[in-house]
């Protein structure tokens, strides 16, 4: 069973945890806008569940054009989840068009964390189920996909067992075309993996680079993508373990052409310090880490936090921000954007009377936090998991797992 966030995202998808989740008649929403003292928010789309997709636990990719790109866990011609991309127009709603329909079986089932281009302009990601690797609940364990102009190929069917299972995010490559993830599940001790895939000749191969053991090293891989660096490093966060069992950061580094060394960089301690990251890492350009955690902080909400870099690769680290669960929101679990000095994201609860997430921007040196938007109001969405994506005018793009016009998620704009 995939333990972690990724579970409980999964469990709310498939709930149908939103109202009039069976409207399927219209294939484009009614726009809908909220306007706030520090920026506005529109929607761009709203899902039906029907055919189009449903649920868009999903970070978003832009393309040179402007055009969105991403996932939902559920809708499709099989209701096992879809890759759709948003055509930008003067106004809401966008069209939209499904790039692939995932039949539940053998080409995957309920992709979570949206998609990637590879260095062929491709689409990569992943699904936590489904697959022929094996039977995990008696759902297939997973896959790893790349979707081309043409087709959908699967480059890994995960087994369940050392090769890990129900990846719930995002993909990265090096300048080779080798693709990096993280599983929650399954590994040689059965706390989740780090695993490299690449390609020889037609044949894709997937090798574990590290298997989590849940001790100081951490344990179940989180739903953010791994942060690769020049030097082909790669950093990310473990949702559980260390030496106080609150999480860890870590970096990994490749030691020769077939070996990696993990090393932790830190293990959280829990409240008022973060505890459990989900989300990915950011960094500045001065090599300082950023992230986000469910719980801790100072009123056990959740928190922004900075690893700054210091001498010999040490890292000290600094709760930015506590999160109250008021207006300003609670339990992120979003993977951070960087912009001009600031740090902006999402939550997943808190903010409005419905508690349904907010906008968020912290400023990365004195931390002070603002609200920016709170979903709920309406047809605006509600639950934006997968944080942000910025475009070069800096406007900010999400997703939402629930409400709309159909209850069933929605691809929003920030203007800050």
């Amino acid at each position: 069973m995939v333990r972690g966030l990724a579970a409980i995202l999964l469990a709310i998808a498939l709930s149908g945890c939103a109202e009039n989740s069976g409207a399927y008649a219209l294939k484009y929403a009614v726009a809908a806008g909220r306007r706030s003292a520090t920026g506005s928010e529109q929607v761009l789309y709203s899902f039906t569940g029907g055919s189009d997709g449903g649920n868009a636990a999903t970070g978003l990719v832009l393309d040179g054009s402007g055009n969105l790109y991403g996932t939902t866990v559920t809708g499709g011609t099989s209701q096992c989840g879809t890759v759709f991309e948003l055509t930008p127009q003067a106004s809401p709603p966008w069209p939209e068009t499904v790039l692939h329909n995932f039949g539940c079986y053998a080409d995957g089932k309920n992709p979570h964390g949206g998609v990637t281009f590879d260095l062929h302009g491709n689409l990569d990601g992943t699904t936590v189920s489904g697959g022929s690797g094996g039977s995990c609940s008696s759902d297939g364990c997973g896959i790893v996909f790349q979707l081309t102009p043409n087709t959908e190929n699967v480059l890994h069917d995960f087994t369940g067992g050392a090769d890990g299972f129900g990846p719930g995010g995002g993909v990265v490559f090096d300048p080779a075309g080798n693709v990096y993830g993280m599983t929650p599940d399954g590994g040689a001790h059965s706390e989740g993996t780090i695993y490299d895939l690449w390609r020889a000749g037609r044949q894709w191969h997937e090798k574990v680079i590290h298997a989590f053991t849940g001790g100081t090293d951490g344990g179940v891989g989180s739903l953010g993508p791994l942060l690769r660096d020049a030097a082909g490093n790669l950093y990310g966060v473990a949702e559980i373990g260390g030496a106080l069992g609150a999480g860890t950061v870590f970096k990994l580094r490749a030691t020769s052409k077939k070996r990696w060394k993990l090393t932790t960089l830190y293990a959280f301690k829990g409240q008022p310090d973060g505890n459990s990251p989900y989300g990915g890492l950011v960094a500045g350009s001065n090599g300082d880490l950023y992230g986000t955690t469910y719980y801790g902080g100072a009123e056990g909400l959740g928190s922004v936090f900075k690893l700054a870099r210091g001498t010999r690769g040490r890292y000290r680290e600094r709760v930015l921000y506590s999160f109250r669960g008021g207006n300003d929101g609670s339990s992120p679990t979003a993977t951070l954007v960087f912009r001009n000095g600031e740090l902006y994201g999402t939550t997943s609860a808190g903010g409005g009377s419905c508690g349904c997430g907010t906008v968020f921007v912290v400023d990365a040196r004195s931390g002070n936090e603002t609200a920016l938007h709170a979903f709920g109001s309406g047809t605006d969405g509600a639950y934006s998991y997968y944080g942000l994506t910025l475009d070069a005018s800096g406007n900010l793009y999400g997703a939402t797992v629930a409400g709309g016009s159909f209850g069933q998620g929605t691809v929003y704009e920030f203007t800050p």
